[in-house]
């Protein structure tokens, strides 16, 4: 599908999804419990995936419908959903942190949060279970991963030899310690802390490099503590850290934990990576006697909420209420300033787009491993923005945007089948002259379904076509 977006002003209030990141973790981790009440969740293709595979590991997941009830209340566990839940809501019934071994193969999709977090589920089964996805997430690194696995007395392997799905784990691991790299993702961190909980010794992580995308393990930290779940990023010292992004060197939970989150519920906060695209049309595209509000935007662990200093910086006239979640923007005169996107690897799009319409040049460093994402965003961006009519200069760790030798026009560009390419282009048609056909539009169903809907109902013209 083709989405058409034409220049055009932006106005209204919109609300942001709920986390992707956050919804991952709240259901693997009510999948470790023995059942949980998932409040707001994300429904999109990457978290209906970690659904499957939570069934998979002998949980289920049923979503409730319009009456409150389950649509399938068959064989869930619960009696009734509490008087209280909400249509959309998510009744999970865990695995009691002992998983099954899947009789099927778990098919991750295009989700790699799915497939990292989900193997290592596999490797505390007696026996072997099989992780798979689309062409896209068979080529992406789970090397790391495995050998982690196999550090901790498991078995893991890549059916190709190559450190890349299918994969296939088991070994009924009971914890231990591992070495593994920070720099490739955090996602192994994340995998390994929450499997290791369950363990009989629990598992402490070494890291061998800085570990890149540190809020993303906060995040984990989080929920986990909100599951009753304790582990801690650690210092050169092996003293406790507040925060994973403060120069952690290890990780540790203790095992023989339980996932108990507290009155059986957790609820899922807005997603600032998602709440980007919005702010970044309203800093480019408001109407110009009007403003462009965001609800939802509540504080928590998500590193992307730095897209509220980043646009600060370049001038954008943005306000954060933050005791009410609510983030109001008004289209801006910006200026290019250099941004690090190691902890925040996917604001690159969004920041590489408010380059193209900022005075002076936008540089983004620290971003080889966003090229390790759905593709590789840094050439993505680089080469679809030029289509429309930017100056960018790419290197392998940097992304250089020249916004005054810019003129953004009407062009098709592919979204590489990635969500955060298609939304990023979306925007940066709102400001082209003339009409840009993003290709491959279906996509944001990744992460921000109703994406498309919501720029319309900011004023937005946009359409699609299949």
């Amino acid at each position: 599908m083709d989405a058409i977006v034409r220049e055009s002003a932006v106005r209204g209030t919109a609300r942001a999804p709920p986390s992707k990141s956050y919804t991952h973790r709240a259901l693997l981790a009510a999948g470790y419990a023995d059942g949980a009440l998932v409040r707001s969740p994300l429904d999109s293709a990457d978290t209906r995936a970690t659904a499957r595979a939570v069934e998979r590991y002998g949980g289920s997941v049923e979503r409730l419908g319009e009456s409150g009830e389950p649509d399938d209340p068959e064989g869930i566990g619960f009696a009734d959903a509490p008087v209280d839940a909400e249509p959309g809501d998510l009744l999970v019934t865990g695995f009691g942190g002992r998983p099954d071994t899947p009789a099927q193969v778990v098919d991750c999709a295009n989700s790699g949060t799915t497939m990292r977090l989900t193997t290592a589920t596999g490797a505390l089964g007696d026996g072997l279970t099989v992780l798979t996805g689309d062409s896209s997430l068979r080529s992406r690194p789970q090397g790391p991963l495995l050998d982690a696995i196999d550090q901790l007395d498991g078995r893991a392997a890549s059916t190709r030899d190559n450190g890349q799905a299918p994969l296939v784990v088991g070994g009924a691991v009971d914890g231990g310690r591992v070495t593994i790299p920070g720099d490739v993702s955090s996602q192994y961190v994340t995998a390994l802390l929450m499997a290791g909980a369950v363990t009989g010794e629990g598992v402490h992580v070494d890291l061998t490099t800085d570990l890149k995308s540190a809020p993303y393990v906060d995040i984990t930290l989080e929920v986990l503590g909100e599951f009753g779940v304790d582990a801690r990023p650690l210092d050169d010292g092996g003293d406790p850290l507040e925060s994973a992004a403060d120069g952690t060197a290890a990780l540790a939970v203790e095992g023989g934990q339980s996932y108990e989150p507290t009155d059986g519920e957790y609820r899922v906060p807005g997603d600032f990576s998602s709440i980007s695209y919005l702010l970044a049309a309203g800093a480019l595209a408001a109407d110009p006697d009007e403003e462009l509000v965001v609800e939802g935007a509540k504080p928590s662990a998500q590193g992307d909420a730095a897209i509220v200093d980043i646009l600060e910086r370049m001038g954008a006239d943005v306000e954060w209420h933050r005791a009410d979640g609510r983030l109001t923007v008004r289209r801006s005169a910006l200026s290019g300033v250099a941004v690090g996107v190691a902890d925040t690897p996917d604001l690159l799009p969004t920041i590489a787009v408010l380059g193209t319409a900022a005075d002076g040049t936008t540089r983004i460093t620290d971003c080889e491993h966003v090229r390790y994402k759905e593709t590789d965003r840094v050439s993505a961006m680089a080469e679809e923005l030029t289509r429309m009519g930017a100056t960018v200069e790419e290197e392998q760790d940097e992304l250089v945007v020249h916004g005054g030798e810019t003129d953004l026009r009407s062009a098709t560009v592919d979204g590489r089948a990635d969500h955060r390419i298609v939304m990023s282009l979306a925007v940066a048609g709102l400001v082209a002259d003339g009409e840009t056909r993003v290709r491959g539009a279906e996509h944001v169903d990744v992460s921000f379904p109703g994406f498309f809907d919501a720029l319309y109902d900011l004023g937005a013209d946009v359409g699609r076509e299949e």
